[in-house]
């Protein structure tokens, strides 16, 4: 008997031992997270400053062109439909070969105003001004927003030596890591109009999912906690901590040019059944906290915009933990 006691107040130490070590690490997990958390934040703060930094006098210069060029047409004119195809693309590709000849053979290339090309025209198709630049080239501007409301601009010039040759991307405004060069040799040789056109839809895609991020920050950044993201706000995670559980949310974008997620994740975690296991179920039959997937959560972020989907999963979240952790636990 007193062997058995023995043995019973052994393991009984081992088991508090064992307790003070998973909870030393978790505080040691919880550090490092914390650390984690503020690199990923010092990293994003500064690539944006180093890629702005980098971009800005091209931004600056592509700038006073475009507004140079626009300036200098006698019209603008809006395309609806059908309006914006292949042939008014291969006319403006003529017109601005045909005005770089004009000048070649005048003999005085640097003195001739933008002002003098034979279609003095400017052609808006929804976000998208298409205008002549300066020698062969073509310039595409894109105007992004959010809301209703006009976010950044973003300039793409398009060149070819001759009106046979496929047309490059000499220079742009637009960001590293949204992918302009596949976009441009999957499409541009081959399909220049739709180049232009999924380039625009790359990025409002991109501003309108940073957007949602940034207004979902604004208007409840006192619940959330650990907020990751990509650079192109393609991939998303962040946590709502409840007074019962902790609620983890992955977000997936693999099509960049899409605003909604199609892989959505959404876990509660019972916290009080989490601290329960660690400090007093230790002894062979203790388990880990089984995480619930919030399917009304999911169904939410798959088809609203972000901030609307978070005050749907707030306003509901009391009712779906109590139906799944009352449902769920044994009586």
């Amino acid at each position: 008997m007193f062997e058995v006691l023995c043995r019973f107040s052994n393991l009984k130490a081992y088991l508090m031992g064992e307790v003070n070590f998973m909870q030393e690490e978790d505080i040691r997990l919880e550090t490092t997270r914390a650390r984690f958390a503020n690199v990923v934040k010092r990293h994003a703060q500064l690539t944006e400053r180093l890629s702005w930094d980098s971009d800005k006098m091209i931004y600056e210069r592509l700038q006073k062109e475009f507004e140079a060029a626009r300036a200098s047409q006698s019209q603008e004119i809006n395309l609806d439909g059908d309006q914006w195809n292949d042939g008014l693309l291969a006319t403006i590709r003529e017109q601005v070969h045909m005005e770089a000849d004009r000048k070649a053979t005048s003999g005085d290339t640097n003195n001739i105003p933008t002002s003098h090309f034979q279609e003095k025209v400017t052609y808006r198709v929804g976000n998208k001004v298409i205008c002549c630049l300066e020698g062969t080239r073509i310039g595409v501007l894109y105007e992004t927003s959010f809301a209703g409301e006009p976010c950044e601009l973003y300039h793409c010039v398009l060149e070819s030596k001759s009106f046979l040759e496929k047309m490059t991307v000499i220079e742009h405004t637009i960001p590293f890591f949204l992918p302009l060069r596949e976009v441009e040799n999957d499409l541009l040789s081959s399909n220049a109009m739709r180049f232009i056109d999924h380039i625009g839809e790359l990025l409002q895609a991109y501003v309108d999912r940073r957007e949602q991020v940034r207004l979902v920050k604004e208007l409840y950044g006192n619940q959330i906690g650990e907020l990751y993201h990509s650079l192109p706000y393609h991939m998303i995670e962040f946590a709502l901590d409840d007074s019962d559980c902790k609620v983890t949310i992955g977000l997936r974008y693999p099509d960049l040019v899409s605003v909604l997620p199609t892989r959505v994740k959404v876990l509660a975690w019972p916290m009080h059944q989490f601290k329960k296991n660690h400090t007093s179920s230790a002894i062979g039959m203790g388990s880990q906290p089984i995480p619930a997937r919030l399917s009304y959560a999911e169904d939410a972020l798959r088809t609203m915009s972000l901030p609307e989907a978070y005050a749907e999963i707030v306003l509901n979240l009391p009712q779906a933990l109590q139906q799944i952790f009352q449902v769920g636990s044994p009586s």
